[in-house]
């Protein structure tokens, strides 16, 4: 295969400060190895904690990506085993541990949602895919005790958030030790040259890097990503934990719905770190009013996950329903056979509520309608009538159609 030296590219990359935060050892270094025409195996791992993966983790995809462009060899990790104990990072108590089969189930549609910006299908130098139970289930108890051998308690506990549990007076498990281990021994198994993830992740990274130098004698390349942080609350965007994330999984008009209504603060960050436009571009956007660069946005971050068409549909149709203040032009329309039907069960059948007590909280917030109407009364008993449209929220519809049974009743 042969890598693209271009001086001039390689500095493009390690200078983009939006997909760039930190360099180990140092960018001086890795701008060296990287002009030698040697191939690298560069990865990113990817713990499957739920089944949609969301804008803030795709810096670390189109990092990757552009690492690929330049002829090196990329893979991207699941990390189906290590899901299963559990990454502390963040954590000021223990994360629940999952399922061999919630992980399976999670990481299901990964490598569709990472193939928006990864390239997996090329024949010229495709995107790998490993899942760290190939190496990591085979570990036998020995193993195990060899691998913890090779770093102290003292490195461990080094850990700021380990010193806020221990300042805190809360437990700190020995399997929870364990992870950095086995994400560090990840990088040992598929014998690889850099590691690019977010700087949450440091700590795990580095031990990965003391952990190359003594199994494989070589240096291992950390490379960090930023964080999206709100401004105002100083809490990450785009977090599983906070449940503020965009997923990359959702429908055109969702996730433009969703963009839309982010702060203003919000855009140039997600601008700058999730999609492939110039700092150029960026700047000239930076002069439209927050509504327009917020239009912006949606559409190309839709445009990445769906196409043009798909973004332009998406983007009439918020102007239809929030701007004009009227309906959406798709409606996904429901059948119901009864009836009458009482108010929360109606909406729990259509999909807009997942239980009777969140439709409960629905009515009573006022985010019911039904033709229009706000419902206010969740006791009330709905006569159903075939087209009747029921909203929630501002961007939830459905269209009831009636279905009638064989004998006409």
């Amino acid at each position: 295969m042969r890598i693209n030296t271009n001086k001039t590219a390689i500095r493009k990359i390690l200078n983009n400060s939006s997909f760039i935060q930190n360099i180990y050892p140092s960018k001086e270094e890795l701008f060296k190895v990287l002009i030698s025409g040697k191939r690298l195996v560069v990865y990113h791992g990817v713990d499957p904690t739920a089944p949609s993966l969301h804008l803030g983790h795709t810096t670390n995809y189109f990092l990757l990506e552009e690492f690929r462009k330049l002829g090196h060899k990329v893979i991207l990790l699941i990390g189906d085993f290590t899901a299963q104990i559990g990454d502390p990072t963040g954590k000021d108590k223990t994360r629940k541990s999952l399922t061999r089969k919630e992980v399976l189930e999670n990481c299901h549609n990964y490598k569709k949602q990472i193939g928006k910006i990864l390239d997996f299908s090329t024949k010229n130098n495709p995107a790998l895919l490993e899942f760290n139970s190939k190496w990591l289930s085979k570990m036998t108890l020995k193993d195990v005790i060899d691998l913890t051998s090779k770093i102290t308690v003292q490195r461990m506990i080094e850990r700021d958030m380990f010193q806020k549990r221990i300042k805190m007076g809360r437990p700190i498990w020995i399997h929870e030790f364990l992870y950095p281990l086995l994400q560090g021994y990840d990088s040992v198994a598929m014998n690889v040259d850099i590691e690019i993830g977010g700087n949450d992740q440091t700590f795990n990274m580095l031990i990965g890097r003391e952990l190359m130098k003594i199994y494989r004698k070589k240096e291992k390349f950390v490379i960090t990503t930023p964080l999206l942080i709100d401004q105002k609350t100083n809490k990450k965007l785009m977090s599983k934990s906070e449940g503020n994330f965009i997923g990359l999984d959702l429908s055109p008009e969702e996730m433009y719905g969703k963009i839309m209504s982010l702060s203003d603060e919000t855009i140039v960050p997600i601008l700058e770190h999730c999609t492939p436009l110039s700092q150029k571009e960026i700047q000239e956007i930076k002069k439209q009013f927050p509504r327009d660069q917020k239009a912006r946005l949606a559409k190309e971050i839709v445009t990445i996950y769906h196409g043009k068409t798909a973004a332009q549909k998406a983007q009439e149709n918020f102007d239809r329903v929030f701007r004009r203040k009227e309906l959406p032009s798709k409606i996904k329309k429901v059948s119901v056979k009864e009836k009458k039907m009482f108010l929360l069960d109606l909406l729990v059948s259509t999909g807009l509520a997942s239980s009777k007590s969140e439709a409960k909280r629905l009515v009573l917030q006022k985010g019911v309608k039904i033709n229009s109407q706000v419902e206010e009364d969740w006791k009330k008993e709905i006569e159903i009538k075939k087209g009747m449209i029921i909203q929630v929220g501002k961007r939830k519809f459905v269209q009831l159609r009636k279905r009638f049974k064989k004998n006409g009743s």
